[in-house]
């Protein structure tokens, strides 16, 4: 009887490895992902304190002033990249959706500054071939000055 289950471990054991490693290693992607979404967001963040400080006070020096569809916004943005994620494929979008009282959207006091920025994240994991997931988040906040 026990000379046929001689080498009946070695393929369990295979299974089980398999099993073990590939749940660790989406373990980690997955936290590469939180870890991405999170800085994404951050991102937003400083990209609106980047808008509302150069809002409707702003020097020509300053590289301003902040506007709708601005393109400053974005090597700003990508000077902030660090870590994992590619300076290159973050897109940064700065909006001013509206104002107080009814005056049109701009960039002048009381406004609201919106900003969009997203990532396009990759998964390192083998059996999710090309499985991409863009990251996205927005953030406003209000031109006191």
């Amino acid at each position: 009887m026990r000379h046929r289950q001689r080498g009946a471990s070695l393929p369990e054991t295979a299974v089980v490895i398999a099993v073990v490693l590939a749940l660790m290693f989406g373990i980690i992607d997955f936290g590469r992902a939180l870890y991405t979404y999170g800085f994404v967001a951050q991102l937003a963040r400083q990209g609106a304190r980047w808008a509302i400080v150069r809002g409707s006070q702003c020097t020509k020096l300053d590289n301003c002033p902040a506007q709708s569809g601005s393109t400053d916004i974005q090597p700003y943005i990508q000077s902030l990249s660090e870590g994992a994620t590619n300076a290159g494929s973050l897109t940064a979008n700065l909006q001013f959706p509206s104002c107080p009282n009814g005056a049109p959207a701009s960039d002048a006091p009381g406004c609201i500054a919106e900003v969009t920025v997203t990532y396009p994240f990759q998964f390192m994991l083998p059996y999710l071939p090309k499985a991409q997931i863009t990251m996205s988040s927005t953030s406003e906040m209000v031109i006191s000055q």
